[in-house]
């Protein structure tokens, strides 16, 4: 079972990470974006037992803390742990390669993860196949469908709840595309 105490510990930990920063697009907190990434989490959680709740909880809410913050990775490890860290760091994208290699990289070193660690980029993309922001190209909008196309067929069997909602706002996501 997840503890809500380490939830509302990560939770403020990842709040004061991203201050400042807004849902690209809108004027919302940043923050909503974790914590929505956090409620696919739970919600899988509550009907597929055997994991590492707290682990899956806690990458959910910190998954961009390395890749769009100042924290750094020893900062992650010394709060939350070696597992927490490790987790964080495989879901940030690595920006000092190719943007085109971004992708096929994360998702290497995600499957070196456990489960829990697939599991939040499945939810990751979850939340983020709502309405695509206005300033994208159609190729753009078709890339990023694509995209998780590739994360469902690459980490879809470790949740088939999460792996159904991807699937779902996949098929969805089609209206974008002219």
């Amino acid at each position: 079972m997840w503890s809500q105490d380490e939830y509302i510990r990560t939770c403020r930990f990842a709040a004061l990470a991203h201050q400042g920063q807004t849902v690209p697009g809108t004027k919302l907190p940043y923050i909503l974006h974790p914590t929505l990434v956090s409620m696919e989490i739970i919600a899988a959680l509550s009907v597929e037992k055997g994991h590492d709740e707290n682990l899956a909880m806690q990458c959910a809410l910190l998954h961009d803390v390395i890749e769009d913050t100042q924290v750094t990775y020893e900062q992650v490890k010394q709060e939350f742990g070696q597992a927490v860290a490790d987790g964080v760091l495989a879901l940030s994208k690595d920006k000092t390669i190719s943007k085109q290699s971004q992708m096929p990289d994360s998702l290497k070193r995600i499957k070196q993860q456990p489960a829990e660690i697939w599991m939040v980029k499945l939810a990751d993309r979850i939340s983020n196949l709502q309405s695509p922001p206005p300033h994208w190209a159609q190729d753009r909008i078709r890339q990023y469908r694509e995209e998780a196309i590739t994360i469902h067929a690459a980490l879809g069997e470790a949740s088939p709840l999460l792996a159904s909602r991807l699937l779902q706002k996949i098929e969805a996501y089609q209206a974008y595309i002219k």
